[in-house]
Formats: C-alpha cells, sequence, structure tokens
C-alpha cells in the first residue's frame, strides 16, 4: 500500500509566502493546505487534522500565539504547530512554545532551515505514543469517555489538568488514572506546602505527579505558591492536577481565588459529570460496589433485581461517595434478600427529582435573571440542597419545608 503524503497547513496573509512555502513543500512530496487568516485556520481544523502546521504570528483577524492558545484550549492541538514570524523576540517564541508549539522559525526563512524544521517535527509526531486514560472506575457511557479523551488531548500538551464536578464525582479517581505507573504521587490533601516553600514539592514530584486536592478552600499565600510552581513543572516533567468542588469563578469574583491563577488552570479544565448525567452507568457501578463491599463478609443478603433498579433510579447529591455509603449501609444492615423497601426505608424515595429540580450553583448569571425566574431558580437550588442534607429523604425534606413555612 503507498503511504498518503503528509497534509502540511500553512497560514499565512501574505500570499507571497504562502505561495513560495507551498511550492517547496510539494516538490520535497508534501500536500498543502493553505489559510490566509486565523478564521479559515479555524474552519480548517474543524473539519480535518494536519499533519503540520505553519502559523503565522502576525495575522490581521488573530494573532498567531492567540490561535495557538484556542486550539490547545479546545483540545485541537494535537499536531505539531511550528510558529512563523518576521518580527520575532525571544519572548514570543517562549510564550508559544510554553502553550504548545513545536518550534519557532524567523522570517525569512532559509530553505535548509524549513525543511529540516519540518523533518523534525513530523519526526516527533510520529515517535509520540498518545496516552491512553481509563476512567472505567467511574463508568463507561458517553459523558466518561468524553472526559477519558478530554485528558488524553491535555496530557499530549503538557498542559495542568483542573477538575471540576460536584463532590463525590471521582476527583481523586481521575488523578490516579492520569498518574504513570512505577512514578512519584505526591498528594496534598491542603495547601499548607505550597505557601511555606512550594520547590521541594516539584522534586518529589520529578517525572510524576503532583495532586493538589479542592484548591477552592486554599489561601492567598497558598494560591501564590501554586502559582510559582506553573512555570516549572515542565522543566521536573511533572503532570499538575488540581480538582474543585466549589464554583472558583464565584470565589475569583467573591476576591477569594487569584483570578490569574484560575485563568492559567482553566486552559486545562475538565468537568466531571453528576450520575444523574449517567444513569446508563449506575448498574455496572452498583454491581461492582457490592461485589467490594461484601467480599470480606462472612454472610451476605442477596441484592434483589429489583432493589439494583431502585438503586438506579434514586437521587444521588453526594454521586458516587453516596451510594457507595448506601450500599454499605444495607450490606451491614440487612442479612436477608434486600428489596425495594430496604432501599425505600433508607432513602425514603426511589425516584429522582424531576429535571426542573436539579440547577447549577448559583453564578454571576444568576442575578442578571428577571426576578421571577431568579426565585423559581433559586427555589430548585434549595430543594437540592435540602435533598443532600436529607439522604434524598423526601418525607424529611418535606417536613423541613413546612417547619421553616411556619416560622
Amino acid at each position: 500500500m503507498i503511504a498518503q503524503p503528509k497534509e502540511i497547513l500553512i497560514v499565512d496573509d501574505e500570499v507571497g509566502i504562502r505561495d513560495l512555502l507551498s511550492e517547496i513543500l510539494r516538490d520535497e512530496g508534501y500536500q498543502v493546505s493553505v489559510a490566509e487568516n486565523a478564521g479559515q485556520a479555524r474552519d480548517y481544523r474543524a473539519t480535518a487534522q494536519p499533519s503540520l502546521v505553519l502559523l503565522d504570528i502576525w495575522m490581521p483577524d488573530t494573532d498567531g500565539v492567540t490561535l495557538l492558545r484556542e486550539w490547545a484550549a479546545n483540545g485541537q492541538l494535537t499536531m505539531p504547530v511550528v510558529i512563523m514570524s518576521g518580527h520575532g523576540t525571544i519572548e514570543t517564541a517562549v510564550e508559544a512554545t510554553k502553550i504548545g508549539a513545536f518550534d519557532f522559525l524567523e522570517k525569512p526563512i532559509g530553505l535548509q532551515k524549513l525543511l529540516s524544521t519540518v523533518t523534525r517535527a513530523l519526526k516527533a509526531a510520529a515517535g509520540q505514543v498518545p496516552r491512553r486514560v481509563s476512567l472505567v472506575a467511574l463508568g463507561t457511557s458517553a459523558p466518561v469517555i468524553e472526559v477519558e479523551r478530554a485528558i488524553e488531548q491535555l496530557l499530549r500538551v503538557n498542559r495542568p489538568v483542573l477538575v471540576v464536578g460536584e463532590p463525590g464525582t471521582g476527583h481523586e479517581i481521575v488523578a490516579r488514572a492520569m498518574h504513570t505507573p512505577d512514578t512519584p504521587f505526591v498528594t496534598l490533601a491542603t495547601g499548607g506546602r505550597l505557601a511555606t516553600n512550594p520547590l521541594p514539592l516539584l522534586e518529589e514530584a520529578r517525572d510524576g505527579t503532583l495532586y493538589c486536592a479542592e484548591i477552592g478552600g486554599y489561601t492567598k499565600a497558598e494560591q501564590k505558591g501554586l502559582s510559582f510552581l506553573l512555570p516549572k513543572l515542565e522543566k521536573h516533567n511533572t503532570v499538575l492536577v488540581c480538582t474543585s468542588s466549589e464554583q472558583l469563578g464565584n470565589l475569583a469574583a467573591e476576591g477569594r481565588f487569584d483570578a490569574g491563577l484560575l485563568a492559567s488552570l482553566s486552559v486545562g479544565a475538565v468537568m466531571l459529570p453528576p450520575l444523574r448525567q449517567r444513569r446508563e452507568d449506575l448498574p455496572a457501578l452498583i454491581d461492582r460496589f457490592w461485589r467490594d463491599i461484601t467480599s470480606s463478609q462472612r454472610t451476605v443478603g442477596k441484592l434483589h433485581a429489583a432493589a439494583v433498579t431502585a438503586l438506579s433510579a434514586a437521587y444521588w447529591p453526594g454521586n458516587l461517595d453516596h451510594l457507595h455509603n448506601v450500599m454499605a449501609n444495607l450490606a451491614l444492615t440487612v442479612e436477608s434478600e434486600i428489596t425495594t423497601e430496604h432501599v425505600r426505608r433508607l432513602l425514603g424515595e426511589t425516584a429522582p427529582p424531576p429535571a426542573s429540580a436539579i440547577s447549577p450553583e448559583v453564578t454571576a448569571r444568576f442575578f442578571e435573571l428577571p426576578l421571577r425566574e431568579a426565585r423559581e431558580a433559586f427555589e430548585r437550588i434549595y430543594f437540592e440542597h435540602l435533598l443532600g442534607k436529607e439522604q434524598s429523604n423526601m418525607s424529611r425534606v418535606a417536613e423541613r419545608g413546612s417547619d421553616e413555612g411556619a416560622c
């Protein structure tokens, strides 16, 4: 079978540069496409992936570094990109490299320099083995697979990863899934060491993973220490994984979280879906949790199929942790066959609240709503909060509502 020629995309607003580079590269056997601005390059990348991109910095609509940053943020920086500029500076080259550019060429570009850089870039890309990330511990649904692919793309371009999502959605599971076996895995349950002497942390985590849990609770000094580490990660070959179950945007708006740090981490943000958005994962999770919980017990009640159905239909505001703890309770307290009645007695209700009762936390956009819509949104959030406090027991939620309404 004859190998297909490598495709190179040239992005430059100067027609003379495009034509000259195209002629040279086609003579070398490459397939060439061209874009005269960032808009055309965006459209091209949305439908195709070239083997290499030669990207001009100075363009009339959007500069090349900004476009490079967009591709990195969108997970589209999956091919080597060589930056070109007639007014290059060391600072620009360093910035582009940090974002993910393979190399930097200064115009006018010499023939041998162009061809050697293209050859090196394509050879490096061919030698890269994509990191595979398995989140089967969370499930196998489409939302989980989407998170896997997003993380793999971020690892491919050496981005710190910010894992956000509701409590119990599996933050640490994701961090450990990203970890390369037989390398250091350094966990920070709090940010105290970041405030006092952060650099030794990178030495401990060199060639491995640094896991910073719940950074929304970090002090200003701890946030400053984390910011200090960001530009030093590549030198230490360290993967940084930060997590938060809090709305960091809200914290930044309130002045409690550094906006610059949030902006830097947001390039690598991934959102973990709650159980209510991936109910197809629940039967397999229930089965696995049950086997894990009961493996060391001598006498175990049987989990009836109807009970599995009831557990799969229940609302889990605490997500994986909530589900696991309820099943542990059932395993410890029920010695006979576990039925729907046992589940109902423990949870109060088996059915999830209607979709209208499920709403994200209050964000800045909340205050832009008309008063009536804002009141309805608040009532949904308040109802969800009570469900979480009362372990999904609808009867107790109703009693709390009536008691508070009588006050």
